[in-house]
C-alpha cells in the first residue's frame, strides 16, 4: 500500500484585497515558514493568478491536516485581512475526511471524496 493512501489535500482560493498583493505574498512567505516545521506535511506551495492566490498542499493524512491548520492560525487570520477566501475544497479518503468535518464546519468546505485512481 502506498504511504500516501491516506492522504488529504486542501485547496483555498484567496481573492487578494486591493493594494494588498505585497502584504500577502509576504504572509505566503510566513506561512511557508511555518509549515516547513511540519512532519506531515507532502507538499506545500502558493501560486499566483494576477490578485488571486491558491495553496497547494498535502497531508499524510486528516490528523496531519488539523495540526497544520492549527499551526498556521496566525498566518490564516492575516491571510484573511488581506484577502476574501473565495473557495475552500477538501479532498481525501472518506475515513479521514470524517476527522476533519467537525473541526473545519464553520468554513463551510466543499468535500471531494476519494473514489478511484492511482497512487504510487
Amino acid at each position: 500500500m502506498s504511504t500516501h493512501a491516506k492522504a488529504v489535500t486542501i485547496h483555498p482560493y484567496f481573492q487578494i484585497h486591493a493594494g494588498k498583493i505585497e502584504d500577502f505574498v509576504a504572509n505566503m512567505t510566513d506561512f511557508t515558514n511555518q509549515t516547513a516545521t511540519e512532519e506531515g506535511c507532502l507538499y506545500y506551495n502558493f501560486t499566483l493568478n494576477g490578485d488571486e492566490a491558491f495553496c497547494r498542499e498535502a497531508y499524510t493524512d486528516g490528523d496531519a491536516a488539523l495540526a497544520h491548520l492549527a499551526n498556521v492560525d496566525a498566518q490564516i487570520k492575516r491571510a484573511l485581512e488581506l484577502s476574501t477566501m473565495t473557495r475552500l475544497e477538501i479532498h481525501g479518503p472518506a475515513e479521514e475526511l470524517e476527522k476533519m468535518r467537525g473541526p473545519l464546519a464553520g468554513l463551510n468546505p466543499a468535500w471531494f471524496v476519494y473514489q478511484t485512481g492511482l497512487t504510487k
